[in-house]
């Protein structure tokens, strides 16, 4: 594994090149460095969403997934290292059937809205997507086990799950989308 830093401005990427973990550098444009990048912006909003008010089960959890993120991110960036584990995936598939379970159908699309920390669990929702697309295009150039898929396929689901928890906390519901179908049922 690659040296901890101990000083931040290194200025060793000044010519568009960063260093892997194990030593090898890559541009900063490559696949492997835009997942990385993808995954950190998944785990710092994760950070911003925890800041807001919500129950001491989901903070927790939340909080065991930014250092599933942090393995993520530092399994990405040594190629050929496995830091995340399957262990992982299941976990978030138990919060998914947990917080899933305590929900009504959903009667139509919802919109990314509701409370702040459920607007919050929204925009977590699409970076997990983007930094799935973007392990997504790495495995597609580079080997890569399947668990960094699977964790951010999962955890996209559950954060749009938590998104519709957090805007239920205080009684709030589902910001529906106002769609034709919806407007025929509520005339009728």
């Amino acid at each position: 594994m690659g040296n901890r830093l101990t000083q931040i401005a290194t200025r060793t990427g000044d010519a568009g090149t960063t260093g892997l973990g194990d030593n090898t550098r890559v541009s900063k444009n490559s696949l492997r460095v835009h997942a990385m990048g993808d995954v950190d912006e998944l785990n710092s909003n994760i950070g911003v969403l925890l800041c807001e008010d919500m129950a001491d089960d989901v903070r927790t959890l939340l909080v065991e997934i930014q250092h599933q993120l942090f393995n993520l991110g530092g399994e990405l960036s040594i190629p050929g290292y496995e830091l995340l584990k399957p262990e992982a995936v299941l976990a978030l598939d138990e919060a998914l059937a947990t917080y899933n379970e305590t929900l009504p159908r959903l009667q139509e699309f919802i919109l990314p809205a509701g409370t702040r920390a459920a607007s919050q669990a929204h925009v977590c929702r699409t970076v997990a997507r983007r930094a799935e697309r973007a392990v997504v295009a790495l495995g597609n150039e580079e080997a890569l086990k399947e668990t960094p898929r699977q964790y951010l396929n999962r955890l996209s689901d559950l954060m749009f799950v938590l998104a519709r928890v957090l805007n239920r906390m205080n009684g709030g519901d589902d910001v529906y989308w106002k769609s034709e179908r919806m407007a025929r049922a509520d005339a009728s």
